[in-house]
């Protein structure tokens, strides 16, 4: 199914005191801002109508939306992060999908889940369990998914300190093929999939996105730009340097469905 919506927030001010546990300094804002808009413009040549959200002074953390909901063809469902300083930012991103889904479900405490340790790979949802996403959150979104049809699996990654989510080492590449790191690639959950391993010194660009008829890839990572590359589907390079200095990576930067 055709990717047509996508949710996105621009950094505001405020954006270098996110959370982050990267030693690669602090971001630089106009840089920042001008990736962004250059990822923005590169969902629209993908085809994608987007709504733009006003940063919020109060969550500098705000640009990585996909956090904050997971969000399907069938329905909506919002999440409960498992960082407490970024619960208020929810409240936010519901009423904007309210515009887009009659069914929008939530996580409910004591659960915690986070976007970004959720994969959709052709209607299996492989979730995280992380550190921001525990047994009760990944129970509950495994019983929403079975409610619109889908199923999933857990795959627990709190003993993998490479990995902040799920996605910062596993992306769905279209039909039954995955982008994973070697760690996640060995694991029993994945091997009914074609797996792609991304090659060690490239690992952060395991973070990819596949949209519509592109596949999106950090820029400076030329062998997984490569390895991702198949008949018909254009490869879309972007400088996202300064958000990895916050924790962030493509697929963190928008909602998309």
């Amino acid at each position: 199914m055709r990717l047509t919506h996508a949710i996105v927030c621009p950094p505001g001010d405020n954006f270098a005191n996110g959370l982050t546990t990267s030693d690669l300094g602090p971001p630089d804002l106009a840089l920042a801002r001008s990736q962004h808009e250059a990822y923005i413009r590169a969902l629209e040549e993908c085809g994608l109508t987007i709504t733009r959200l006003k940063p919020d002074p109060r969550f500098p953390d705000s640009p990585f939306v996909e956090d904050m909901a997971v969000v399907t063809a069938r329905g909506a469902l919002i999440t409960r992060p498992g960082v407490e300083c970024r619960q208020g930012e929810v409240a936010v991103i519901g009423r904007a999908l309210e515009e887009h889904f009659q069914w929008i479900g939530a996580i409910e405490a004591p659960g915690t889940l986070d976007g970004g340790d959720v994969c959709e790979a052709d209607g299996h949802f492989f979730i995280g369990r992380s550190e921001r996403t525990n047994d009760e959150g990944a129970r509950q979104l495994s019983a929403w998914v079975s409610e619109l049809g889908w199923d999933a699996s857990v795959i627990d990654i709190r003993a993998l300190s490479e990995l902040l989510h799920l996605k910062s080492g596993l992306a769905h590449l279209g039909g039954r093929r995955l982008a994973a790191i070697g760690v996640l690639a060995r694991q029993l959950v994945v091997q009914d999939y074609e797996v792609l391993r991304v090659p060690k010194d490239e690992e952060y660009a395991a973070n990819c996105m596949r949209v519509n008829d592109a596949i999106l890839v950090p820029a400076g990572f030329p062998h997984m730009a490569q390895a991702v590359r198949e008949p018909g589907i254009r490869v879309i390079e972007l400088e996202i340097s300064e958000f990895r200095k916050m924790d962030g990576g493509l697929s963190c930067l928008s909602l998309r469905w």
